[in-house]
């Protein structure tokens, strides 16, 4: 059959997203933080987007075209309305102060006393923030050393060695580099660049600058004057021994008594294996939960966290401003004011949509995880996201946005939305939630003997009298999970 080109047409059917949905799914995944940073951006991107403060909401109850952010009922959003601009009287201005007051004299007797004048008014004690409302940048671990150089007595060359050095610090505070490719990049001898080494060493925090976990415990004990200490030939020669807890090795290798090498090993820990981790740079995120769930007269009530979340509406002004306009001009500004009026609406009618979803798919959370709720973990049922999904009659996509980096305060404390999703384990008494099972394992090392630990063979023992088989692989796993170490470096030796 021969080759051939020809034009042929074709009609089929795709799913395209436009701009405005691909919107709506990103406010719908987004965290309250990183939600709050895209509102933050609309608004100043937007001029038809204003915020509606709360003094305006007490003095008048007008709605934009779009209506404010209502979340109080987040199952019926708002009707988009016609602005109504509120009559408020202009207060009347005194040009002239009140007779008989000396208000230089005022001034500076008040300014003594209380705070000082300002060409904005008089700012008191009360005007500042407190102290624990002021926030200070932490120093990091670069500035910290670089502050100690610039002190020193080093000359130019050996400080601008020295910052290099910094530079190729890692977070733990490890140097990364050798002495031959810092020779070539401050372009000067390896002997000049290991003298400076030497000299970063006796920098504060102590173990800077070291290449190797041994090294740098090394220089800590030698800091405290044992460098030629038990601990010091422990760390030489046996750190491998102190991770597998072979003390007997030790105590055999250094024909010493295995108490001494167990207070030698406690010195170690009580060591800095990490000596730039006092100066992370990375914040504290704290989490704000997005949803409140009270218990209220044996049922429980769902409520959406609207603190500090800011209420939007069309700005009046501009709408006036259309309306006011030719309507069959076509002119840029007043297409351009077309494009923004279409984008802020949408954007509201999307943070609408954000909070009815996210009020549905807790409320069905809430009602297959009731026991969950009256009880705690232990009542966990396993769930996954098409359970939730039919339920409310959306995709499992939609679901899994909602749960991700959403967070509820309910009664037994606070949790991720995704924490409730959890995989079951078929037992005679029915399903168990594999957190249930992981709480289990948890309570039963706390409960364990330090003489005696109890081992994961042990452990499946006591779940099968709870009717839960699984093996002994499966609770190594969710041991590890947990953070908890095995039996044999639980065990208390001394």
């Amino acid at each position: 059959m021969a080759l051939q080109t020809k034009l042929v047409q074709k009609l089929s059917q795709n799913l395209l997203m436009t701009p405005q949905l691909q919107q709506a799914i990103k406010l719908l995944q987004l965290g309250r933080p990183e939600y709050l940073e895209a509102i933050e951006k609309e608004l100043l991107e937007n001029p038809l987007l204003e915020e509606v403060k709360e003094e305006a909401q007490d003095n008048s109850s007008s709605t934009s075209e779009a209506g404010p952010l209502e979340s109080s009922s987040p199952q019926e959003p708002q009707e988009l309305q016609e602005p109504q601009q509120s009559s408020l009287e202009e207060p009347e201005i005194q040009d002239k102060p009140e007779p008989g007051v000396d208000w230089e004299d005022f001034l500076e007797s008040f300014a003594d006393s209380q705070g000082a004048a300002t060409p904005k008014g008089l700012m008191t004690h009360d005007d500042k923030p407190s102290l624990e409302a002021t926030l200070s940048k932490t120093e990091t671990l670069a500035e910290h050393l670089v502050s100690q150089i610039r002190l020193s007595d080093l000359n130019e060359m050996d400080q601008s060695i020295a910052i290099h050095v910094v530079g190729n610090l890692n977070r733990d505070g490890y140097l990364c580099c050798t002495h031959e490719e810092i020779a070539a990049e401050c372009k000067c001898s390896t002997a000049e660049v290991a003298r400076v080494i030497d000299f970063m060493k006796s920098l504060d925090p102590c173990g800077i600058a070291a290449r190797d976990l041994k090294e740098c415990l090394i220089m800590q004990l030698e800091n405290c004057g044992r460098g030629t200490s038990l601990e010091a030939k422990i760390v030489q020669e046996h750190l491998d021994k102190i991770e597998n807890r072979r003390l007997d090795l030790i105590a055999k290798c250094e024909q010493v008594a295995i108490e001494e090498v167990y207070k030698a090993v406690m010195a170690i820990r009580n060591l800095e294996p990490r000596p730039g981790r006092p100066f992370g740079d990375e914040a504290v995120r704290y989490v704000v939960p997005d949803i409140y769930v009270y218990k209220v007269g044996g049922e429980y009530v769902i409520s959406l966290n609207e603190e500090g979340m800011p209420r939007l509406r069309i700005s009046p002004y501009y709408l006036d401003m259309l309306k006011q306009g030719d309507e069959t001009s076509d002119s840029p500004n007043r297409q351009y004011l077309h494009e923004r009026l279409k984008a802020a609406s949408w954007l509201i009618r999307s943070i609408h949509q954000r909070q009815q979803t996210i009020y549905k798919v807790t409320e069905s959370i809430v009602k297959f995880q009731r026991a969950f709720l009256d009880h705690g973990i232990s009542k966990l049922k396993p769930l996954v996201l098409k359970d939730v999904a039919d339920s409310i009659g959306m995709h499992e996509s939609t679901v899994s946005r909602v749960t991700t980096n959403k967070y509820v305060h309910t009664p037994q404390g606070v949790f991720e939305l995704k924490f409730f999703f959890t995989t079951g384990i078929k037992t005679a008494d029915g399903d168990v939630s594999s957190s249930s099972i992981k709480e289990k394992i948890k309570n039963l090392v706390a409960a364990e003997s330090p003489d005696s630990p109890i081992s994961d063979q042990a452990i499946v023992d006591i779940l099968k009298k709870d009717n839960i088989n699984i093996a002994r692989k499966t609770v190594a796993k969710y041991r590890e999970g947990l953070g908890i170490p095995s039996s044999s470096r639980r065990k208390k030796l001394f």
